[in-house]
């Protein structure tokens, strides 16, 4: 047993206590796994005082009707433990949206599933449908809790790349990688960090891959409201077939400018979802009572949402404006509020370095999508966060037109 040395100090009416002795070791369960870009990223912008483009959350605030509704509620009392399902009202709002836009039919008591965050459900998700040995398709770049979550529960991630510089899916590559040990693929359409989203064409190529090796599917669509230049967002929700064998995952912080409110969701059959369940109630039980309450209340202003596209691609194209006379050159961006920027004609430095380099010297904080690979591909592009006011794209493309 190690021994701990005590020993105390007299501040008048107080003690302070010394404990000295070994620390416990732990072997970590990820040990590949450090910081994340994200906090790397925002703590430099932080420490050089530059423009934060990136780690992907708005500066500017929710609707003021939201947080009144989130205040109202607290005030009535609702602050006690949810149903580890999600707040009833809340449930029945979603599966109406689902209907709505994407004509599906879901059963708010028995497929949707209320959680702390869409991190929180991916989780879930993965947990419930990955078993010891089981491979997983994961299609790179690819945002950064997939794999964790995968090793954590003993799967195995097998990576499929996508083509740059348009970040298309290969599906005859993926149809190559699946094995008799594959059990499931993770899609995330709009895609992060890329801003590609999903055709009708990669719908058919998808649907005969899964129901060809009885796949699951894990689909990451929390960006399912920010899609640009006419295109229709591809649900697994609008494919029944899909819908069948899929977790489909989404988040009101994207949605509503709430990223620290921390409350997503599960849709999934109901056999799906009593699995996913199991899981939820032991992570989190349940996610923020009177902000449950909110959402449900706001969701009947449906324009919010289906006005979202337009929002965010009249700040794309603003951005795109603002850089035009800038060397660094915008790939296509038709969904998510990120734009990928080559920076090749300006650096051939690595892009973690070049995105350190351009928080410090030049004040604008963007993320290296190297970061978003499992060997740290770099393509020398750098991803830029939308979800500004004007005035902050403004003075960061400014900077950035100096370079």
């Amino acid at each position: 047993m190690p021994q701990f040395l005590i020993s105390e100090h007299n501040y008048g009416k107080r003690y302070k206590r010394v404990l000295k002795g070994k620390t416990m070791q732990l072997e970590s369960k990820l040990p590949d796994v450090g910081v994340t870009i994200f906090t790397v990223m925002t703590k430099l912008a932080n420490d050089h005082g530059a423009y934060n483009l990136s780690q992907g959350f708005p500066d500017f605030n929710a609707p003021a009707k939201l947080i009144a509704c989130v205040e109202k509620h607290m005030r009535a009392g609702n602050n006690q433990y949810a149903p580890m399902q999600g707040v009833p009202l809340l449930r029945e709002r979603i599966a109406e949206k689902a209907e709505n836009i994407y004509g599906a039919a879901i059963n708010p008591e028995t497929e949707i599933t209320v959680t702390a965050g869409a991190t929180e459900a991916l989780f879930a998700a993965i947990t419930a449908a990955v078993r010891p040995g089981d491979e997983v398709i994961v299609l790179e770049p690819a945002y950064d809790s997939y794999v964790p979550a995968i090793t954590l529960n003993s799967g195995r991630p097998v990576y499929v790349k996508m083509k740059h510089p348009d970040y298309n899916i290969d599906w005859d590559e993926v149809g190559d990688a699946v094995t008799d040990n594959t059990r499931l693929i993770i899609l995330n359409s709009p895609h992060n960090p890329t801003g590609t989203v999903l055709s009708a064409e990669d719908i058919a190529a998808l649907r005969q891959i899964v129901e060809k090796n009885d796949l699951l599917i894990v689909s990451d669509e929390v960006y399912e409201h920010i899609i640009f230049d006419g295109l229709a967002h591809q649900s697994m929700l609008r494919y029944p077939e899909l819908a069948a064998r899929s977790f489909v995952i989404s988040s009101f912080g994207k949605t509503y400018h709430t990223t620290g409110w921390k409350i997503g969701y599960c849709i999934a059959p109901a056999a799906l979802t009593e699995t996913f369940q199991r899981i939820h109630q032991f992570l989190t039980f349940s996610a923020n009572t009177p902000i449950q309450h909110a959402y449900a209340d706001f969701m009947t202003r449906q324009d919010f949402y289906l006005d979202l596209a337009e929002f965010y691609q009249q700040k794309r194209d603003r951005f795109l404006s603002l850089i035009k006379e800038a060397r660094l050159r915008p790939l296509p961006c038709r969904g998510t509020y990120f734009q990928l920027l080559d920076y090749s004609p300006v650096s051939d430095e690595p892009d973690i370095r070049f995105a350190k380099r351009l928080t410090a010297e030049h004040g604008v904080a963007a993320i290296p999508p190297s970061a978003f690979y499992h060997q740290k591909d770099d393509e020398r592009v750098l991803r830029f966060c939308l979800a500004k006011k004007d005035e902050t794209m403004q003075k960061a493309a400014a900077l950035l037109c100096k370079i």
